[in-house]
């Protein structure tokens, strides 16, 4: 039932709005003025004000038949640079930039396909359930938008998020933790050429430490990365600092914790062997999220694309997402797939098809 000429129609409007994160304001006014339009009003909270950004998140409710099994569908406002001046090229069943910019269907594909199920549902006046919005800002940047989220706003525990690439049908019901480390290995400055013995170099230092540590895929629920390494400057001259960044993600916290432990070991190891200090920092990004495939968002989620004849795939992520944060605030959280491609990248594309059985899978969740 969804109009699929609406959808890429309204879809081009949208990344045609610059949004990069910390500057949504543009397209919060955009959503802002399209509810309106539609006699639904929408808040905004104060996250931009906490995170430095320009504009907060936004909810809106729209009063259904029935009250029983409300359901949120959430998307976030910003996208990746570079994302300002988009141009989108249409080419039969795909749209794609003019290669200068990303496309913004991260995170605009999955506002478009919400929106244009809420449009069907209102157009033809069909009985529908309640129905939350929430479209979060900064998601790109360390999910600060939903870091900051009123709660208040959402009495609504149960979130239909549609963030995830590849063909629709998929529903990731779990995501990992994600710890943020640095590491910075002091050593002593000599002259490299006159008295080197008389040095000791932090690169060597870090090097040794990172040799034994667990890098990549350590099993089929926990990785590790080395992201950044700096420091040093001339080559006659021992590097007395350089300072590394790393990240480790597991699905199981006591394997997080083990593997944290292990890279501190690993630094206190090099440290103590070449007789130099250390410093090992780590903060949580964010925590672990699962929904139950028993809950009534999994179910509504399955049962959505099915009557859209689309085969539901259940899926385990590897990566973050606003469902990381929100989920510990006690909401029930499945990430649904809109047929968004290359993402974070200015090769990333939509597939139409993909989009339209998303709105239509949308559409099924919201009727009753």
């Amino acid at each position: 039932m969804v109009d699929r000429n609406r959808l890429v129609n309204n879809f081009i409007e949208m990344v045609k709005v610059d949004s990069p994160s910390k500057k949504e304001r543009e397209m919060a006014n955009w959503l802002v003025s399209y509810l309106k339009e539609r006699n639904i009003e929408a808040v905004i909270d104060n996250a931009g004000d906490k995170i430095g950004g320009n504009c907060g998140n936004l909810v809106a409710y729209i009063k259904g038949e029935s009250s029983e099994n409300p359901i949120c569908f959430a998307a976030h406002m910003d996208q990746v640079m570079p994302c300002e001046n988009v141009k989108p090229i249409v080419e039969g069943n795909i749209i794609k930039t003019d290669g200068t910019t990303t496309l913004g269907a991260d995170d605009k594909g999955g506002i478009a396909v919400i929106l244009e199920a809420l449009e069907t549902v209102l157009e033809n006046k069909v009985p529908h359930r309640d129905i939350y919005l929430l479209f979060t800002v900064c998601e790109e940047v360390g999910l600060k938008g939903a870091k900051n989220l009123n709660c208040a706003n959402l009495p609504c525990k149960d979130v239909i998020i549609f963030d995830a690439g590849g063909p629709t049908g998929i529903i990731t019901y779990k995501g990992p933790s994600q710890e943020n480390i640095s590491i910075t290995f002091h050593g002593k400055k000599a002259h490299a050429g006159v008295e080197p013995e008389k040095g000791i170099n932090a690169i060597v230092v870090a090097s040794h430490a990172i040799s034994n540590m667990h890098i990549g895929r350590i099993d089929e629920e926990t990785t590790s990365n080395i992201g950044r390494i700096e420091g040093g400057a001339a080559t006659n001259v021992v590097t007395d600092k350089v300072t590394f960044t790393a990240e480790i993600r597991s699905h199981k916290e006591e394997k997080l914790e083990a593997e944290i432990a292990h890279m501190k070991k690993c630094c206190e190891d090099a440290a103590k062997a070449f007789n130099t200090t250390y410093e090992f920092n780590h903060e949580n990004s964010y925590p672990r999220f699962e929904v139950d495939s028993e809950s009534f968002v999994f179910k509504l989620s399955e049962e959505g694309l099915k009557k859209a004849g689309v085969e539901p795939k259940a899926m385990i992520t590897g990566g973050g997402s606003d469902a990381n944060i929100i989920s510990s605030y006690g909401y029930r959280c499945a990430i649904l797939s809109l047929g968004m491609y290359q993402v974070h990248t200015v090769d990333e594309y939509a597939n139409i098809d993909d989009m339209y059985n998303a709105a239509n899978a949308a559409y099924h969740m919201m009727t009753i």
